[in-house]
């Protein structure tokens, strides 16, 4: 989770800290009010209370988001502290400002409230270690909704909205098999990223069929799923229809989950992707075989009945 949230905070946080309209604002008010804007976007419940224009509080909500449901249980607290290494601690680093850090008061995972925390321009500079700080005994201030950060309205119409809610999600997928693969090599970790991923899909499929309208029917209907939720991505689908004995190929090209990326970390992360879908559409009531074929531009899928010729 360190390694995950670094690398994030390292490719997204200055730029898009800029596009939420933050640049002229005390750094630690900013840095509360991104990470509040930020995580809002991707459908995370996060609150802002703002004390002064040096101290300044984040409180995430229950059920956090990816540990939504019992998932929470199994997280180890050092899960949390990855993160809050990796992004929140390296704020002050990304700002060219020494004097700022962040003080955690409540984790996740130990029972508390919730994570919970607040950033804070100190009157002298911090060494690494006291770039996050814990202080368990401390509470935020109430929460007034009248404080809550929005977006700049003129920037941020609702289809980009709606683009920055898909890309919180993408990111996560994108870097955390990256880094899987960095810190239990690639062999180990695309043996446990495929079998999340289709887990995934297996546990999840009924939930977003019925958000797409998604019917529970053979390889017509499980092509009609793909289409869209990969058109939803993004991408472009090409579908031939039935070929005979129910057959259905798509052709998919634009990938938006690869885009920008080459080589092995490309091959690695298409080698998870296809694994999610495969999971959803063998969690239909009918068994279905899924191939997958890498083109030129893209992918093919061939949905086929179980046992067909």
């Amino acid at each position: 989770m360190f390694r995950v949230c670094r690398r994030q905070h390292e490719e997204k946080f200055l730029s898009s800290f800029r596009k939420l309209g933050l640049d002229d604002l005390p750094d630690a008010v900013a840095c509360a009010r991104y990470h509040v804007l930020s995580n809002r976007m991707g459908g995370v419940t996060v609150e802002y209370m703002e004390e002064s224009d040096t101290k300044a509080w984040v409180r995430f909500r229950y059920p956090r988001w990816m540990y939504d449901g019992p998932a929470i249980c199994g997280v180890p607290v050092e899960a949390s502290q990855g993160f809050l290494r990796g992004w929140c601690a390296q704020n002050g680093v990304s700002l060219e400002n020494p004097r700022l850090g962040f003080v955690c008061v409540s984790e996740d995972m130990t029972g508390q409230f919730g994570l919970c925390g607040y950033f804070r321009e100190y009157d002298h500079d911090l060494s690494e270690d006291e770039r996050l700080q814990f202080a368990p005994d401390e509470a935020p201030p109430p929460y007034d909704p009248a404080q809550q950060p929005a977006p700049p309205a003129g920037d941020w119409n609702t289809a980009r909205l709606a683009k920055a809610n898909r890309n919180y999600a993408v990111e996560y997928i994108r870097n955390g098999v990256r880094e899987l693969v960095n810190v239990l090599g690639q062999k180990r970790a695309l043996e446990l990223a495929k079998l999340a991923a289709r887990l995934t899909g297996l546990q999840q499929y009924r939930h977003i069929a019925e958000a797409v309208g998604g019917v529970d029917g053979g390889p017509a209907e499980a092509a009609r799923f793909l289409t869209g939720m990969f058109a939803g991505m993004g991408d472009a689908v090409v579908s031939e229809g039935d070929h005979g004995g129910g057959q259905a190929v798509l052709h998919h090209h634009g990938l938006t989950i690869v885009r920008g990326l080459d080589g092995e970390e490309r091959s690695n992360l298409l080698t998870c992707w296809t694994e999610l879908w495969r999971g959803a559409v063998h969690s239909c009531r009918a068994f279905m075989d899924v191939a997958v074929t890498e083109t030129a531009d893209g992918l093919d899928w061939t949905i086929t009945p179980k046992g067909a010729a």
